[in-house]
C-alpha cells in the first residue's frame, strides 16, 4: 500500500482533531491514554500537542495537554457545565407543541432535551447519547443511525445522511465547534455533510447553541453559513465578533449566568 503525502496529511488532520474533541469532551487529556486511543506513539501525540499549542488551541502541561482556556480546570469545568446548562435549558423554550425538531451531536443541544415540556415533540438527531436517556411521554427520539464516532457517540455517514434525506423539521438545534462572522465550524469532517443537511431540511428557525469560549473560534471545517441561521443563544458578552455576526441577519439572544 501506498500513502502519498495527501492521504498522510488527512490522517495527521483527522488525529489531531479527534485529540481536539478528546480536549473538548474531557478538558484534560494525557499523552499515554492518546497513544492507545490513537493507536499510535507517545512521541506522535507529543508532537500533536506541541502544534495544536502553537495554533492556541491547547495548554501542554508534563504529561499531557488542556483546553487553553482552563487556567484553573476544575473551577472552569464547573463553570462551562453551568454555562451550558442555562443554554440548553433557555433553548428548550423554543420548542413548541408538535414540532419536530433536529438536534445534532452537540453536547449542549442534547442537554435541552431533559428540558422540554411542550406536548407531542419529535426529534430527530444523531447523538448516541440520547440512548441513555429516560423517556418522556411529551416526546419521540428517531436516531440516524449511521457509522459511530467512538469518541464523541455521534452517528455519521451515508446511512445518517440517507435518513435525513427522507424527513423535515420545523426547527432546528445545533451546537457547533467555534462561530464566526464566516459561519459555523466543526474539528469532525464527518459530521460537516450532517449538519449541513439538517440546515438543509428545516423548514423553520435554526438556532445555534455556543458558549462564550465558541465565539470567535473558526476550525478546519465549515458545516453551515450565517444566512441560514435565525438565532445564536449564548452567554456571551456584546463584542466585536457578535457584532459582525449580527451584521449577518443572526439575532443574538444572550442568556445571564
Amino acid at each position: 500500500m501506498v500513502i502519498t503525502l495527501k492521504t498522510n496529511r488527512k490522517i495527521v488532520n483527522s488525529r489531531r482533531n479527534n485529540i481536539l474533541l478528546e480536549v473538548q469532551t474531557h478538558n484534560e487529556v494525557f499523552v499515554n491514554s492518546l497513544s492507545e486511543k490513537l493507536n499510535v506513539s507517545p512521541l506522535t501525540i507529543r508532537r500533536d500537542l506541541q502544534i495544536l499549542e502553537e495554533e492556541g488551541f491547547v495548554e501542554r502541561f508534563y504529561g499531557g495537554a488542556r483546553s487553553k482556556e482552563n487556567k484553573n480546570l476544575n473551577n472552569n469545568i464547573d463553570r462551562k457545565s453551568k454555562i451550558i446548562d442555562s443554554i440548553a435549558q433557555f433553548a428548550s423554550k423554543y420548542v413548541e407543541d408538535n414540532d419536530t425538531i433536529f438536534i445534532n451531536s452537540s453536547k449542549t443541544v442534547y442537554k435541552m432535551i431533559p428540558y422540554i415540556t411542550s406536548k407531542n415533540v419529535t426529534i430527530i438527531t444523531n447523538n448516541g447519547h440520547v440512548l441513555s436517556l429516560e423517556q418522556k411521554p411529551n416526546i419521540s427520539i428517531f436516531l440516524t443511525g449511521g457509522e459511530l464516532n467512538e469518541i464523541k457517540k455521534s452517528l455519521t455517514g451515508e446511512f445518517a445522511l440517507g435518513i435525513l434525506n427522507k424527513v423535515s423539521a420545523t426547527k432546528c438545534f445545533l451546537g457547533c465547534s467555534g462561530i464566526t462572522k464566516n459561519g459555523i465550524t466543526t474539528v469532525i469532517p464527518q459530521e460537516v455533510s450532517i449538519n449541513e443537511r439538517m440546515l438543509e431540511r428545516c423548514v423553520g428557525k435554526v438556532y445555534i447553541l455556543a458558549d462564550d469560549s465558541k465565539i470567535g473560534r473558526e476550525y478546519s471545517f465549515l458545516s453551515g453559513s450565517l444566512d441560514k441561521v435565525h438565532s445564536l443563544i449564548t452567554n456571551a458578552c456584546v463584542s466585536q465578533e457578535i457584532i459582525e455576526i449580527q451584521k449577518k441577519g443572526v439575532k443574538v439572544i444572550q442568556i445571564n449566568i
